[in-house]
């Protein structure tokens, strides 16, 4: 196919990753989907994903599964960080050790894969960086500390590369969900609960991690196929955008923290902590 790339894909064992590798297959890209859990991918080989096992918390992992890629193919066209996920809880309760590891996950090891493949798309004059991040890395919501962390340094990081990389002909593109119908939510409403029980935020922990299970539970939210048809956009695209923002309230998160007055935003997001009715019956 004309204008085949080599793409590294990571978080590719399920969701909007899983999808996507199979998108670009079907595409005629050569993808390589890289995740921990390599057993989860195995199907994807009948439709000419190759599985990869790669932990992105581990240096050795990601150095094996890069130079794996570069000694089949000889080049890496597209990198897209998509590997992720939402730890929520008080900053004062979530424990260092959880924090570290979601800015591990979510950021040093997205800055570490750019790091590794830089190299062979500099030397070949072209490349494309594809970072997931969210609405999360542009306002904060309750009880959203360290997740938030994480997706603010992917924005900024991302930017600092867009320009570094501009001469070497090399694209970076962002992707900023909204409110997507995935297990993210569920995922981050149950580490909420699990650091908020015994400590002074339990209540109101316990009432947003609700809110959070009946927000990702309800028909309203975005189908994941916009976040995929966003990421084949900016792969395939000529001159990409540098930001992808799509899904409900994604745009509307973004206007809202930037018109609203600081107090204002607080005492909003405050009562999604406190009001167990905000997502019910929705």
């Amino acid at each position: 196919m004309k204008n085949s790339k080599v793409i590294l894909l990571t978080g590719a064992s399920s969701g909007i990753g899983y999808d996507t590798a199979i998108a670009l297959a079907e595409e005629g890209h050569k993808v390589y989907a890289a995740a921990r859990r390599i057993e989860r991918m195995e199907p994807l080989r009948k439709y000419g994903v190759e599985p990869l096992m790669m932990d992105v918390t581990r240096e050795d992992s990601m150095q094996q599964g890069v130079q794996a890629i570069l000694a089949k193919e000889g080049r890496i066209d597209v990198l897209i960080n998509n590997a992720g996920y939402g730890y929520f809880g008080a900053v004062e309760t979530v424990p260092m050790e959880d924090a570290r590891n979601q800015l591990e996950v979510n950021i040093f090891g997205l800055a570490r894969l750019c790091q590794l493949v830089l190299p062979a798309m500099r030397a070949q004059h072209f490349g494309r960086i594809i970072n997931t991040s969210s609405v999360a890395g542009k306002s904060v919501f309750y009880y959203g500390g360290w997740y938030h962390v994480s997706k603010y340094a992917v924005e900024a990081l991302s930017d600092a590369l867009r320009m570094e990389l501009k001469p070497f002909g090399i694209d970076v593109v962002i992707i900023e969900p909204g409110a997507i119908k995935t297990n993210w939510g569920i995922i981050a409403a149950d580490h909420l609960a699990q650091t908020s029980e015994g400590t002074a935020y339990q209540e109101s922990g316990r009432v947003m991690a609700e809110n959070l299970r009946n927000m990702y539970l309800s028909p309203w939210l975005s189908e994941p196929a916009v976040v995929r048809k966003a990421i084949c956009r900016a792969v395939n695209a000529r001159c990409p955008r540098t930001r992808y923002r799509i899904g409900r309230l994604s745009g509307a998160i973004v206007f809202f923290h930037w018109l609203l007055p600081t107090r204002w935003w607080d005492a909003m997001m405050r009562m999604m902590g406190f009001s167990s009715s905000v997502w019910r019956d929705r």
